[in-house]
């Protein structure tokens, strides 16, 4: 019985992978004020999200985490548009599917952001870079850059949404 309940936990925590996290509010951004970086600049967005990546490589997946010692999809993508880009984003990926406008796969800038559907329910989120890579917090692999055309996030791509502001 306990074996059956723990296989059930991790179950369920695994499927869940990073498709939100419960917030109040909706679908909003809200600007931090003297610090926004100006997300049509793409060489200043696509250097300061490589600065990113580069102070969180290999930062372990967490879900619900929001920290260096822990971090999940929609949390990596708050944090980052928060602390380097001047924006602030919903948590969730819920919500963070609803923000921008609709941006097709071949016309992605630096900044963009990607949504994957890698479950019935599971939704994941990551930052476009440049020249079909994005920086993302995986499930196995912590944050990351990966390649859009892999067979995984090749065949779970979902949209992309551009936040012009």
């Amino acid at each position: 019985m306990k074996n059956s309940l723990v296989a059930g936990i991790v179950m369920i925590t695994v499927l869940a992978g990073c498709s939100s996290v419960p917030e109040r509010g909706g679908a909003k951004v809200v600007h931090v004020p003297g610090a926004q970086v100006d997300l049509g600049n793409t060489p200043m967005v696509k250097k300061t999200l490589y600065a990113q990546y580069n102070q969180w490589k290999n930062t372990r997946y967490q879900m619900g985490g929001l920290s260096r010692s822990g971090i999940d999809c929609s949390g990596f993508v708050h944090v980052t548009f928060k602390t380097k880009l001047g924006v602030v984003l919903p948590r969730s990926t819920e919500f963070q599917a609803q923000l921008g406008e609709s941006v097709h796969k071949d016309q992605l800038r630096a900044g963009d952001l990607l949504f994957f559907k890698t479950g019935i329910k599971d939704r994941h989120v990551g930052i476009y870079l440049e020249d079909g890579k994005f920086l993302h917090a995986s499930t196995s692999q912590g944050v990351t850059i990966s390649e859009l055309d892999e067979s995984y996030w090749k065949s779970a791509y979902w949209k992309a949404k551009r936040l012009d502001i």
